[in-house]
């Protein structure tokens, strides 16, 4: 059997027509491509170069074993290009994982946006407010909301989601605007049966008038008057802006929820992945404004 590696290096040698040009070429010595054509000639049984102190001649069958030698060069070096050009470029199937309202209110555009741009490329979003296992699931890119608790995914920051406390106008004229330690007593708009909220500094614990597994829902049901609701900037602030919610407890959030991209690993990232995580980084960010000021409305 003739190692593959000896015949490319043949074909470089015929190619530059010298030994220490090939060697050059290959980053390696000259004397083992000597002794590395030697033994492939007592291989074959051939001469394949005539050797003189000045020049290389190749003989007639070394000519012909040029001609399939590089042919066998050009097809590999064709097969590398193509392989190399596919990690560039994206192909195939993405599998997309984002909590639901993060993924109504952001990803349309950036996935619009990515499919018009890379046209080899498919996307399947997987909408899901629970913990998603990327690679259990068969997941490449996940959205995250809050705290990361997987040290083996790699993450990028897109941003912060900002958390208020709101009511609306009719429900403050009816029951009043609370004070702080005045929450546990209020009628609010939770998640489960028993929820501790933290509003200027001071820690509650609420028994919710109305349980809800749905932040929109939640948002719905506090402007229609049922009670306070604590939810993020992205479903409120419609609704604050044109007068149908007001804040509770000052303009500084209640919270900031960070907003990461998480994806398996960064070794030999799909250029599908990659150019994805870029998009996101670039398209979906939503504003997060600065830490105890009041947002500015945008001219």
């Amino acid at each position: 059997m003739i190692p593959p590696a000896d015949m490319l290096l043949f074909a470089a040698v015929v190619r530059e027509e010298s030994f220490t040009r090939a060697a050059r070429q290959l980053g390696i010595t000259k004397q083992t491509i000597s002794e590395r054509i030697s033994k492939l000639e007592e291989r074959l049984g051939v001469r394949l170069l005539e050797r003189t102190t000045r020049r290389l001649r190749v003989t007639g069958a070394g000519a012909t074993y040029y001609e399939r030698c590089s042919a066998i060069a050009a097809l590999i070096d064709e097969a590398n290009s193509e392989v190399q050009q596919r990690h560039e470029e994206p192909v195939g199937l993405l599998r997309v994982s984002s909590p639901m309202l993060y993924g109504r209110r952001f990803l349309s555009p950036v996935i619009s946006e990515y499919l018009a741009r890379f046209e080899q490329v498919r996307v399947e979003l997987v909408l899901a407010d629970r913990r998603i296992h990327l690679i259990e699931e068969g997941l490449d890119v996940a959205v995250h909301i809050g705290p990361l608790n997987d040290s083996s995914l790699v993450a990028k920051k897109l941003g912060e989601g900002p958390v208020r406390f709101v009511a609306s106008p009719r429900f403050l004229a009816k029951y009043g605007a609370p004070s702080a330690r005045e929450l546990r007593s209020a009628r609010c708009i939770g998640f489960s049966p028993f929820e501790t909220w933290e509003a200027e500094g001071v820690k509650s614990r609420i028994d919710p008038v109305l349980i809800v597994n749905d932040h929109e829902l939640a948002c719905e049901a506090a402007i229609a008057g049922v009670g306070i609701a604590r939810v993020p900037d992205i479903l409120s602030q419609d609704a604050i802006r044109d007068g149908r919610l007001k804040v509770l407890f000052g303009p500084r959030p209640a919270a900031l929820r960070a907003i990461h991209v998480v994806y398996p690993s960064r070794l030999n990232l799909p250029a599908k992945v990659r150019r994805f995580v870029d998009a996101m980084a670039t398209l979906a960010q939503p504003e997060t404004p600065p830490r105890g000021r009041p947002r500015r409305k945008r001219a």
